[in-house]
């Protein structure tokens, strides 16, 4: 996918670019997201995570550490924030492993540190803040 571009206070370009992202990562179930604090990753996968048909309502998981989304075809997502996590064992400990072996989609926030846990096929999404408040968006 082409580097994307949207304002941060524009919802329509976002959920256009949560659209492509949807599409875009049909067969790739594990998507790690990259950016500062405060760029904007919890927004763009809440936005996704509607993309994709999420019934619940959603919020950061910076203190559960997970999420669990479902979506109207019964599918489950999981939205993952690692910020807080100190090393590799404590994602072993909340199961991480199996959450990414489940083939459900996982959206990982922060994902540093579950580097070693990853699959071989997984996307990742970067969100850099540009001057005036605007997002650059990558998906590799």
């Amino acid at each position: 996918m082409d580097k994307l571009s949207f304002s941060a206070v524009t919802m329509d370009v976002l959920y256009h670019v949560a659209q492509d992202i949807a599409v875009a990562i049909k067969d790739n179930k594990v998507v790690l997201f990259y950016g500062e604090m405060g760029a904007g990753k919890t927004t763009l996968i809440k936005e996704i995570c509607a993309q994709l048909g999420v019934t619940d309502g959603m919020s950061s998981p910076t203190f559960a550490l997970v999420n669990e989304y479902h979506t109207k075809d019964n599918s489950t997502i999981y939205h993952f924030d690692l910020y807080r996590i100190k090393n590799i064992e404590e994602c072993l400990d909340m199961g991480m492993e199996e959450y990414i072996q489940s083939g459900n989609y996982c959206f990982i926030e922060w994902p540093e540190i579950a580097l070693p846990l990853m699959p071989d096929n997984y996307c990742s999404v970067s969100i850099k803040t540009e001057k005036d408040n605007a997002r650059s968006i990558s998906l590799n």
